[in-house]
């Protein structure tokens, strides 16, 4: 799968890049349907991609957490995934009680590690680029 240290956590909204994998498609209507299984993207797939705008609009892709390194870390934690569900719950979209989607990174997933159900209950409306379009 993913080059990683066993055991490692995954970030479950990485930026495209060589060696992280693509976990998910998002559709129509901005949610992310997870693939079956995941796809380790090369140079060759991340350069098409970005030929048709922001690859992290279209797709979500997971790699070892960068801990300290991202901008979202926060203390000991990824501080992201409390900001996300604290904003799903408020508009509605959080459904801590529904069905666990299929998932194949849940085991390594940082966001499962620290919230469980409450980060799989707002995944799937989790787009990692949302900026504007550039005009």
């Amino acid at each position: 799968m993913i080059h990683e240290a066993a055991g490692s956590p995954l970030c479950p909204s990485a930026p495209a890049a060589a060696g992280a994998a693509l976990i998910g498609v998002v559709d129509a209507k901005g949610r992310v349907v997870h693939l079956i299984t995941p796809l380790v993207v090369d140079e060759n797939f991340v350069e098409v991609a970005h030929r048709n705008g922001t690859p992290e609009r279209r797709f979500r892709f997971a790699s070892p957490c960068q801990e300290g390194r991202c901008s979202h870390w926060a203390g000991q934690q990824c501080g992201l995934i409390g900001k996300l569900h604290g904003a799903a719950a408020g508009i509605g979209l959080s459904n801590d009680e529904a069905p666990l989607p299929p998932c194949t990174i849940r085991a390594q997933c940082r966001w499962w590690q620290q919230r469980g159900r409450q980060a799989c209950g707002v995944c799937s409306v989790v787009v990692t680029d949302q900026r504007l379009p550039a005009s």
